[in-house]
């Protein structure tokens, strides 16, 4: 019998550490103070925060028990769709935790700071040579501020042409912060819906553009992990009318080293790090979300911007028609320094390996399960492929039980109910990181569960059974949501 790995085994409850904490424990011990006390903390600060007492035992355990809750991509497979999460080289962390780059503060003059300064000048051209575009700015701190920016790129574009728009395109299959980001740069989102085949139509694309339109919002590959083969055409129609086309490159770990972003017409394009150069993920960041452009939108990116003059490496603000500054100092340097390391460990040619085994693990999967679960476009895919609940509706079995129980065998749910184009989406991405014989375990595991759907639907319904947490109420959460455990 195939052995799943999800278990039963123990999980230790754990109480907030206010419980456990008792007065007068102490986790060290403190030398003794060799000055006055004073009242000058107690006047100006008062009696502070009501921290626990406790004994290093009890913070260790906690912290220990408390991980045992958590599913991470060092524990298991973690295939969501739309959002790579793929396992993160510990190399890279080893990089990052250097001395010289963990505690460079961020206001040392440049004369201190060459060697980090380097490192961000030659990301920045890293990002340019496997984008195919031209300048990089590495500010934005996530994937929709790597939006933002480009939406503030287009509006500074247009304004400096003396003609601002008013409107912005945006595909069904596009990523769903990209009607938000449009909208807080004052343009008015324009939907357009994909074909029949998944993918835009570029007479659909010449119907809606007008000289009234800043430009497109195109993720490609699409949510529906199609790539979208008429970029190209559609490119051209846009600039036609004195457009911009943005590239959402949160799904570059497809086509990362295979396709040319500035030959195929796009003007922007941000990256995630976070996803594709495979740095930490999840958990509200920290993120990276950089963005290249073409050399007409280069005299816009944010300052500062790392200068490189007679071997010495600076940061400069002197650029006129610049959008700004964006974050606080020069973006999440942490998270950049290990995508640098990931970028030079792997070289151009794994890099591009690495895509085409993404595109390989989810078109084995797609296959392997095209005849257990609804295939809602059933031709090859890239990173990621989307299947729905349809043939289990019979049994009065959901996407949300499919996923559920799919925890019960050790797996963390891929991304449901998105794209919305698919009704009951079950979108999945398998990374290049993952083995044939994990993949083969993923899919054993969702036969199982749809064979369970067709005898035992009951089962389904009350899964996950074996997690620590069962089914929580969704609806009160976000309406009422509870932060303090």
């Amino acid at each position: 019998m195939k052995e799943f790995p999800g278990t039963t085994g123990l999980i230790f409850n754990e109480p907030l550490l206010w419980e456990k904490g008792k007065k007068g424990r102490l986790g060290f011990s403190t030398p003794r103070r060799d000055v006055a006390s004073s009242d000058l903390a107690q006047e100006f600060i008062g009696d502070g925060p009501d921290f626990p007492d406790l004994s290093e035992v009890d913070v260790i355990r906690h912290y220990t028990r408390l991980s045992q809750w958590n599913f991470a991509v060092d524990s298991g497979m973690y295939p969501l769709g739309s959002c790579t999460m793929k396992y993160n080289p510990k190399t890279n962390e080893r990089q990052a935790s250097r001395p010289g780059f963990a505690a460079a503060h961020p206001m040392l003059p440049p004369n201190l700071s060459q060697g980090i300064l380097k490192l961000m000048y030659d990301l920045e051209h890293f990002l340019v040579e496997i984008t195919g575009l031209d300048a990089a700015s590495l500010q934005p701190a996530a994937g929709a501020h790597g939006e933002l920016t480009g939406m503030l790129l287009f509006y500074a574009y247009h304004q400096s042409k003396g003609a601002p728009r008013s409107k912005i395109i945006v595909p069904d299959t596009a990523h769903g912060t990209n009607p938000a980001s449009a909208a807080l740069c004052g343009y008015k989102p324009v939907a357009i819906k994909s074909n029949a085949a998944g993918i835009l139509a570029p007479e659909d694309v010449a119907a809606l553009m007008d000289e009234e339109t800043s430009g497109i919002m195109v993720t490609n590959p699409n949510t529906l992990g199609l790539f979208e083969e008429n970029i190209k055409k559609i490119t051209d129609i846009v600039h036609a009318k004195g457009g911009l086309v943005y590239g959402d490159g949160a799904n570059m770990n497809a086509i990362m080293g295979i396709a040319d972003m500035g030959e195929i017409g796009i003007d922007v394009l941000h990256l995630n790090l976070h996803k594709t150069f495979s740095t930490p993920h999840g958990g509200g960041g920290p993120g990276s979300g950089p963005v290249c452009v073409l050399k007409h939108l280069e005299p816009f990116l944010p300052v500062p911007r790392v200068t490189q003059k007679n071997g010495q490496y600076l940061l400069k603000e002197d650029f006129p028609d610049t959008i700004g500054r964006l974050h606080a100092f020069n973006g999440n340097v942490g998270v950049l320094i290990r995508a640098y390391s990931y970028i030079l460990s792997m070289g151009g040619q794994f890099l591009k390996k690495a895509s085409q085994l993404a595109v390989l693990n989810a078109n084995y999967i797609k296959e392997q399960l095209k005849e257990t679960f609804h295939l809602a476009y059933d031709r090859p895919c890239m990173h990621e492929c989307v299947f729905s609940d349809q043939l289990q509706q019979a049994h009065k079995v959901t996407t949300l039980d499919l996923v559920k129980r799919l925890m019960d065998y050790g797996f963390h749910p891929p991304t449901i109910y998105f794209p919305l184009v698919v009704p009951g989406a079950i979108m999945i991405e398998p990374t290049e990181t993952e083995s044939k014989e994990d993949i083969d375990l993923f899919i054993d595991s969702l036969k199982a569960i749809a064979k369970e759907a067709e005898e035992n639907p009951d089962l389904l319904h009350e899964a996950p059974k074996n997690c620590h947490r069962r089914r929580l109420d969704e609806t009160t959460a976000a309406r009422k949501p509870c932060l303090t455990g």
